[in-house]
Formats: structure tokens, C-alpha cells, sequence
């Protein structure tokens, strides 16, 4: 009878393990995680940059002219993405939703014009977040601190 109490019991605590682990690894999963340190991941980026978002956002992440000012029609000029702009006020995931999936969606207006493209089935979900790496990689010291800081607390 011991035995069988201190099996069972020993079976809660292993599923209840198993349950909270499987919890923080789907967790875990479900959260954008920047790489821009690994050098393998930023040399893709730059390359998938470079073929996919250059010719908007510019060879140097320079971004358009007059980006905040809308176009004659309504639609924003592509942002810089280096320390001039907005990119590194936004933690991953939302970077990462509104580049997969377009700024629509991210707003929740699907009548939302925009120049920005849907890379849903154009880049893989690695090849995004290569190229946010990448573009938070060429972030002076500063500014990558304070954007890692703002995702620790999420």
C-alpha cells in the first residue's frame, strides 16, 4: 500500500514537472529572441536585409526621406532602421509581428495602407528575425543596452 501511495505520488510531481516545463519551453517558444551577437545569424541578415529591405529602408538602415511626413497618398515613407529612428523602441516580438504579417494586422485595421510588405511566405520565420538581429546589431552599444533592457522585462 506504501508503495503504491509513494508511486502516485511520485507520478504527480513527475506530470506536474513535466506540465510546467512543457508550459516554459511553449512560453519560451512563443517569444522573439534577437540574436544580434551571433555572427552566423547577423551575416544572414545582412544578406536577407540587403536583398528584401535595402531598396525601401535603405543600403545604410538610413530609412526615406521625410519618413514621418505621409506621402500624397497617406502612406509613411519607409523609416530608418538605425539609431535615428523608431525600430529600437519596439521589443521583438512586435517587430517581428509587424514585418511577418504587416502593420494591419499589428494594428488591428486591415484597411491600413502601407508600403511595407507581408514577408508571411516570403521569408522564413528565421530569416526575420536574422534581419532584426541584424539591424540590432549595427545599434551603437547604448541603444542595443536599453532595447535588451525593455525585452528582459517583458
Amino acid at each position: 500500500m506504501r508503495r503504491a501511495i509513494w508511486t502516485a505520488g511520485a507520478s504527480v510531481v513527475v506530470l506536474t514537472v513535466a506540465f510546467y516545463s512543457l508550459g516554459a519551453v511553449s512560453a519560451e517558444m512563443d517569444r522573439v529572441v534577437l540574436r544580434d551577437t551571433d555572427p552566423k545569424v547577423i551575416k544572414t541578415g545582412a544578406a536577407v536585409y540587403d536583398a528584401s529591405c535595402a531598396s525601401c529602408h535603405g543600403t545604410e538602415l538610413e530609412g526615406q526621406a521625410n519618413w514621418r511626413i505621409p506621402e500624397a497618398d497617406g502612406r509613411l515613407p519607409a523609416p530608418p532602421h538605425d539609431e535615428t529612428g523608431h525600430t529600437w523602441h519596439h521589443d521583438g516580438d512586435t517587430l517581428f509581428r509587424l514585418t511577418k504579417y504587416g502593420v494591419g494586422a499589428l494594428i488591428n485595421d486591415p484597411d491600413y495602407a502601407s508600403n511595407m510588405p507581408i514577408y508571411e511566405g516570403v521569408l522564413t520565420d528565421d530569416e526575420i528575425i536574422a534581419v532584426l538581429s541584424y539591424i540590432k546589431s549595427t545599434w551603437p552599444e547604448d541603444i542595443r543596452a536599453r532595447h535588451t533592457a525593455m525585452e528582459n522585462r517583458k
